[in-house]
């Protein structure tokens, strides 16, 4: 059995650089879309709702991607033809998205740029399973966050350059998005596009028979077990129908306690959610009944097979999510309110709020690229799960700081522990991961660890929305303190975590 190669930093930078282009358009569909949404006429308790079809999408995109990437081999490779697609799909979404006439289009757009991103982004995952030993699989995940940190300080520093730098307006009439938006979303396309193209055509993969020459097609590193799917002792047809009712039965009691509560009705796509679920639990059974087997099947076989470790991450990942995902929806709300005083849209000191939550994005997208390099550093000091776990308390404590401030440059302190949490959330739980992942199943449970990404998302457009109307009285700075609590947790269950290569 040869020994995988050891890459160098050029070789790890080159096949990271496209994550730089990525984040970009993450960072701008993060930072103004809700500005948009507001533009365009939407409430601040309906903003949470028209993320929604995004992440519904994202978590039926990303598993089926990385399924079919663990099968792919072209001219192009295993993963990066995935890449390369979902770079040109995304381009095309963010030159439009801020040219959006009227709201439903620009929900639209969100929906396609979303899912065009996952599916970049995906593979990219687990291109360092593939590509690196487990020595070097931190630094690669560390490159990564230090390519997303710099694509995103550039991407929520546009408006404010745009404005500031060049005198393009970041006003305009009601109901339009302002030029400073549109060219900084132009940007962003372009750049999107060159750095996927720059690793598609710099960096290399392993063929299977490659992969096969290093042994990490039978098993993983740590000795854990090739998963083989469908026909493993454990998974009978049975099971998934079982499953099936249990799921369908928590749904439609989910469903009875919306209407009968007399709830936001957006709180319904968790109960259709689960009796989804429930539904292609019982096809798969199905299909398993009959010896037949497919992406569907092998795709919920999978899921019902993760090893402990994801199971363990899993929980860890939704509530630092969560936390992400109330900071994005409500930060341009809660900033705009609690230290610039108006919901005016229209009124200059809402616009140079929202520039400024830019600027405050930038910060810790900023952090994040220097604590980059240092997370390694502290992990091979202590262990990964004390620096992740250090880190989101760094986050937890600086989202709940927030409403302590009002004056607009003193936020950049609770931004840079925000920073470091976010570096650490972007690589810390994937380089434990990849540890206890066959890699001839790396593609798809990267793809499924992405559910525990998708449905905090989901959780956040459905119950946020409520929850800031109804709990916090309208005040979106509460649901950034909801984020920092929902993040400290995270920090907890981190040390429930079992990491296949802690020696310590």
């Amino acid at each position: 059995m040869k020994t995988q190669p050891r890459l160098s930093f050029w070789q790890i930078w080159n096949m990271s650089f496209g994550f730089l282009g990525i984040q970009m358009g993450f960072a701008l569909q993060n930072a103004n879309v809700s500005r948009i949404f507001e533009t365009l006429g939407a409430s601040i308790e309906n903003i949470p709702i028209l993320w929604i079809a995004a992440p519904v999408t994202g978590l039926i995109v990303q598993p089926i991607i990385g399924h079919y990437s663990d099968k792919t081999w072209t001219r192009l490779g295993r993963r990066r033809p995935y890449f390369l697609g979902g770079a040109i799909l995304a381009s095309v979404a963010l030159i439009f998205m801020p040219n959006s006439p009227v709201l439903w289009i620009a929900a639209g757009m969100l929906w396609i740029m979303d899912a065009s991103i996952n599916i970049s982004m995906e593979p990219f995952r687990a291109f360092v399973g593939d590509n690196l030993p487990s020595e070097q699989r931190t630094k690669g995940f560390a490159m990564q966050s230090f390519f997303i940190g710099t694509g995103a300080v550039v991407a929520s520093l546009l408006p404010y350059i745009f404005t500031n730098w060049f005198g393009i307006d970041n006003t305009a009439e009601e109901g339009v998005i302002p030029p400073s938006v549109k060219w900084a979303f132009y940007v962003g396309a372009a750049v999107f596009i060159t750095t996927v193209l720059w690793t598609v055509f710099k960096s290399k993969e392993y063929t299977p028979e490659e992969l096969a020459s290093f042994g990490k097609t039978d098993e993983t590193e740590n000795g854990h077990k090739k998963q083989t799917g469908l026909h493993e002792p454990g998974i009978p047809s049975g099971k998934f129908m079982k499953s099936g009712l249990i799921w369908s039965f928590a749904g439609l009691i989910i469903a009875a306690m919306i209407y009968l509560l007399n709830l936001e009705k957006e709180l319904y796509i968790l109960g259709f959610g689960l009796l989804l679920y429930r539904i292609l639990q019982v096809i798969s059974g199905l299909f398993v009944t009959r010896n037949k087997s497919n992406g569907l099947t092998e795709i919920l076989t999978d899921l019902r097979k993760m090893p402990d470790t994801m199971r363990q991450l899993a929980i860890v990942q939704f509530f630092s999510w969560l936390a992400l995902f109330s900071m994005w929806i409500y930060t341009t709300s809660a900033i705009t309110g609690h230290v610039y005083g108006t919901t005016d849209t229209t009124s200059v000191a809402y616009n140079d709020g929202a520039d400024w939550v830019g600027v405050l994005f930038g910060v810790y997208n900023g952090a994040a690229a220097l604590f980059a390099f240092l997370l390694p550093v502290l992990a091979k000091l202590t262990s990964r799960k004390m620096t992740h776990s250090i880190s989101l308390i760094a986050g937890a404590l600086g989202l709940c700081s927030i409403i302590l401030i009002k004056d607009p440059n003193l936020l950049i302190i609770p931004f840079i522990g925000i920073g470091l949490a976010w570096a650490s959330i972007l690589s810390m739980p994937y380089a434990i991961l990849t540890g206890s992942l066959p890699q001839t199943k790396m593609g798809v449970y990267m793809g499924i660890f992405n559910f525990f990404i998708v449905i905090p998302q989901i959780l956040a457009a459905t119950i946020l929305g409520f929850l800031t109307v109804n709990v916090f009285g309208g005040n979106a700075i509460y649901a950034l303190i909801f984020g920092g609590g929902s993040m400290m947790i995270a920090a907890i269950t981190v040390f429930f975590v079992k990491d296949p290569d802690d020696k310590k």
